[in-house]
């Protein structure tokens, strides 16, 4: 129930003003990624419109915790943090401001990393504590609310999260720029902030691969006394994911 009204809270501030204006921010800054990727299947985990509707990837996959929330028929309705999702099932897994709000945001990261496939996009959207909104925030009453209830943490922080899960940061982007008691509609700041990747918008978008550690060559040592056979060739061994899951300490 807890978990339904986090998601009703959560439409109803993406449908105001100033929710659509971050979306809006946000719908551009991942849609060249979106464009760029290929496959069969994607996931959004969060509480706003989609984002990733121009992707030429099939099966576009929404989250809802209720099927009353559900808005397609294409929904997973599940807890966050139990996908029912064979591993590294979809090409792109997107996570869109849920990891401030959610109760266990660890293990939900946990089960977006293991439904990304090895080639596939982890992204990770989040507010910047550091980004305008994110300093007006320290002094704001505002804070039960949201967006500005939960825990905002920075790419720094996430990158040490991503890397319990054996994922490692490409690239972390910045949009939703704007003066302090105005919206991110200013296209000219926006687009000198994008393209600058000025660390000061409301937030951030993380892009995560899997790190995939190259096979390991065992060579035979070499010995006069011995002569080389077929069988002395060595071999190799590939280093695969971990199959515990790790659970990393606040």
């Amino acid at each position: 129930m807890l978990l339904a009204q986090l998601v009703r809270d959560g439409r109803r501030y993406w449908s105001s003003p100033d929710g659509r204006a971050h979306w809006q921010a946000e719908r551009a800054c991942i849609g060249p990624v979106c464009e760029a990727l290929f496959g069969q299947h994607s996931l959004e985990l969060g509480m706003g419109p989609p984002l990733c509707d121009m992707s030429p990837i099939h099966h576009a996959l929404r989250w809802s915790p209720t099927r009353e929330l559900a808005e397609q028929p294409q929904t997973l309705v599940c807890l966050p943090h139990a996908l029912p999702l064979p591993d590294a099932a979809l090409q792109l897994v997107v996570v869109h401001h849920l990891l401030e709000v959610v109760a266990e945001p660890h293990h939900v990261l946990q089960e977006a990393a293991r439904v990304t496939a090895d080639g596939g996009e982890l992204i990770i959207f989040g507010w910047d504590p550091v980004g305008v909104s994110g300093l007006s925030r320290l002094l704001s009453r505002r804070r039960e609310q949201l967006p500005w209830r939960g825990h905002w943490r920075t790419p720094g922080r996430l990158r040490d999260w991503l890397a319990f899960v054996d994922f490692e940061i490409e690239r972390v982007d910045y949009c939703g720029f704007h003066l302090p008691g105005s919206l991110p509609r200013n296209a000219t700041l926006e687009t000198l902030g994008r393209r600058h990747n000025v660390p000061l918008g409301d937030t951030f978008m993380i892009r995560a691969r899997r790190h995939l550690q190259r096979a390991q060559i065992q060579r035979p040592r070499l010995s006069l006394k011995d002569a080389l056979g077929g069988a002395s060739l060595g071999h190799a061994t590939r280093v695969g994911r971990h199959a515990n899951r790790k659970t990393p300490l606040e």
